[in-house]
């Protein structure tokens, strides 16, 4: 019997043997491209979060708007949660987190 966790496994399985072969430079230089993204993706999250609550507090917006932005935001966590599995997957082989730039500092 083959179940949805077990493709996952084996998913990420693969995703950790292409990190393994790479060299240091790469997998540092993926790391610290993938926490900037990580970032960018926190702050669209927080926006689309924003944007429901006042929605939820507002009586005059419709049930469907409600409804269309809980559910983007419940996509973009599932997404965030799956970006974040592979930068996990990226720092543990490499060993250490990288120094990131702050946005300011690009």
């Amino acid at each position: 019997m083959n179940d949805a966790g077990s493709s996952e496994a084996d998913e990420q399985a693969v995703s950790a043997s292409r990190y393994r072969s790479m060299q240091e430079s790469e997998l540092e230089a993926l790391a610290v491209s993938t926490i900037l993204e990580h970032r960018r993706l926190l702050v669209a999250d927080e926006a689309v979060y924003d944007e429901w609550t006042r929605a939820t507090a507002d009586p005059s917006v419709s049930r469907d708007v409600l409804a269309s932005l809980q559910d983007e935001y419940l996509a973009r966590q599932k997404t965030s949660e799956a970006q974040q599995q592979e930068l996990s997957e990226i720092i543990d082989i490499l060993g250490y987190v990288p120094e990131v730039p702050l946005d300011d500092e690009k």
